[in-house]
């Protein structure tokens, strides 16, 4: 029996520490300016005076059935906690959205992880109170209570300071942004107006793929760009590609890397409509495409005030705007696809921000399958600054 209460505080003390690290996280870097961000934080301390309680009183069982399920309650507490503590670090790290509960797909890991801990930390509560002579069916009646009341408490609490502080966010204007210009004074150019690209910016594209939802590949691409001179690198884990590539152009010299080799000079022409932004203005968000834009209103983008507008387009005029797609779909004919490209006018009147996606027939991508779906999204931010780009060695 001593060695099954040394195993549960072990699992016990692993749940403290998560949900301390993960408290900690949000009271010491969760600052986006909100007038409670210090509740926020104190409110994400709350669970962890439950599992310290499974700690001081350890759910102890005698047969061995439920002793394994309670060592699953308190695990599967710790595998939600986890990748959930790595999300928030990445949000904060990042610089993303200002709110900790963007949706109810984040929030769910959450919310199981505090009602098995609460759960866990019940039954050896239970135990405490009735006493370890108690009908096991009184113990978890009272272990159920427990969890539930706990839970909600503390994830009413939780959810009403962020979403509190997020709601006081939402009016106030940001001091400033990568993305662009916060002032509230003027309204971002209409869909159809100009659209310029910054004199520089720092760039970042992503690119994934699936066939009837199953992975084929992904790309992630870092850049920076001044005026025409530009400089990425793209780590691709594709069907068709695995390796690191990049391009470069620096006034009339030109430079490429192809996975699995180093950089080496090429004509101007070998990189041309390979400076991200500036293709994608000149194809897909030419002026005539974007005529017939879908206006879906303002929205603040970290804090920047931005114009979400919306049109349509097909896969080759896709594949033009985005020339990094030949890596998901090769030599593959896209004239029979279809999709969309969202895209964020500022109030500078430049590109910030775009995401779209075409679909159709999956043979297109030479997979055995029905429907075939490639995925682009572009950021550029700390546009306008002075950026300097070296050349490749």
């Amino acid at each position: 029996m001593r060695v099954r209460i040394f195993e549960l505080r072990l699992v016990a003390a692993g749940l403290a520490v998560l949900w301390a690290i993960a408290a900690g996280l949000v009271l010491l870097g969760y600052r986006p300016g909100g007038p409670i961000d210090l509740l926020v934080g104190l409110a994400a301390c709350l669970p962890l005076p439950v599992a310290i309680a499974a700690l001081v009183w350890p759910p102890a069982a005698r047969g061995d059935r439920a002793f394994a399920v309670i060592v699953w309650i308190g695990l599967g507490a710790a595998l939600l906690l986890a990748p959930s503590i790595g999300g928030v670090l990445n949000q904060l790290l990042g610089r993303g959205p200002q709110t900790l509960l963007p949706s109810l797909e984040a929030a769910y890991p959450w919310l199981l992880s505090l009602a098995a801990t609460a759960l866990f930390a019940g039954l050896g509560i239970a135990r405490r109170l009735r006493g370890a002579t108690a009908l096991r069916r009184d113990r978890l009646v009272v272990a159920i209570a427990f969890a539930l009341g706990s839970t909600t408490l503390i994830s009413a609490a939780f959810a009403g300071a962020a979403i509190a502080n997020d709601l006081a966010l939402r009016d106030a204007p940001a001091v400033s942004s990568r993305f662009g210009p916060t002032s509230t004074e003027a309204d971002p150019p209409a869909c159809e107006d100009e659209l310029r690209a910054g004199r520089a910016a720092r760039l970042q594209l992503e690119l994934d793929g699936d066939v009837d939802r199953r992975p084929i590949g992904s790309v992630v691409l870092d850049g920076v760009r001044s005026g025409r001179d530009f400089r990425w690198t793209a780590e691709v884990a594709t069907n068709l590609v695995l390796g690191r590539a990049g391009a470069a152009r620096i006034g009339p010299a030109a430079w490429q890397l192809e996975p699995r080799q180093s950089w080496r000079p090429v004509p101007p022409e070998a990189v041309a409509g390979e400076d991200l932004d500036l293709q994608l203005l000149a194809t897909v968000l030419a002026p005539g495409r974007r005529a017939a834009a879908e206006n879906r209103g303002l929205e603040y983008v970290e804090g920047a005030r931005a114009r979400h507008c919306r049109i349509a387009v097909d896969g080759p005029t896709f594949a033009a705007g985005v020339p990094q797609v030949r890596w998901l779909a090769g030599a593959g004919d896209l004239r029979r696809w279809r999709g969309q490209l969202d895209f964020w006018v500022f109030t500078d009147g430049e590109l910030g921000r775009a995401e779209g996606a075409v679909s159709g027939e999956a043979g297109a991508l030479g997979a055995e399958g029905l429907l075939g779906t490639i995925r682009a999204r572009l950021t550029a931010v700390d546009r306008d600054q002075a950026i300097t780009i070296s050349a490749p060695r």
